[in-house]
């Protein structure tokens, strides 16, 4: 049996940082968010669905149209969970069936939406990662090119950071600060005595 552990956090909060970190120390990690992005472009189904809630502008030259989805989505809470609904489902499975496939003493799913999506159902332990406010905008900004109104956009269908916190079962601290490599050694401890548990 294998150990499954969580990471989430807020947009702009280090969770790629942490997540290369782990990758480092030799533990696998499935990115939800990449392979979202994947499965829209190759999984027919999903494909088919989006074109038929968004239209097919939704694609141009069998790439996801991300742009136009992103101005739909982000500014009308009723497509996005639309959007959610069609390719939630298929990214947990994904990443259920990924997990099967992996053998070392614990494994990684990283999300942003890992308790807005249901994907915290079958997973042990949550690592979050905070960072404040002003420093995820910045962040974001700087990384995405998009303005701040964009950045708070997003950050508002988001739950809070507070609360997302309370629910993880372990928080790193990404605010420069604390040094993050450090936390996540210590962590990565935890989990192989955790997992040694099992």
């Amino acid at each position: 049996m294998i150990l499954k552990i969580g990471l989430t956090g807020g947009i702009g909060s280090g969770k790629s940082t942490v997540s290369n970190i782990f990758k480092i120390l030799g533990i696998p990690v499935f990115n939800a968010d990449i392979a979202a992005k994947r499965l829209m472009e190759t999984d027919a189904n999903l494909i088919g669905s989006i074109k038929l809630a968004f239209g097919e502008t939704a694609y141009i030259n069998e790439k996801l149209n991300r742009k136009y989805i992103a101005d739909i989505v982000f500014h009308d809470a009723h497509q996005l969970e639309i959007l959610n609904a069609l390719t939630h489902p298929i990214v947990i499975k994904a990443g259920n069936d990924w997990m099967l496939q992996q053998s070392s003493p614990y494994v990684i799913k990283e999300a942003a939406l890992m308790f807005e999506s249901a994907s915290a159902a079958d997973i042990d332990y949550i690592i979050g990662v905070f960072a404040p406010k002003h420093m995820r905008i910045k962040r974001v900004m700087t990384r995405d090119g998009i303005s701040r109104e964009d950045v708070l956009a997003r950050i508002d269908k988001q739950i809070g950071e507070d609360l997302k916190m309370k629910l993880c079962d372990f928080v790193l601290q990404n605010d420069e600060k604390h040094l993050l490599i450090p936390q996540v050694l210590q962590l990565h401890q935890r989990l192989l005595q955790l997992s040694d548990s099992l």
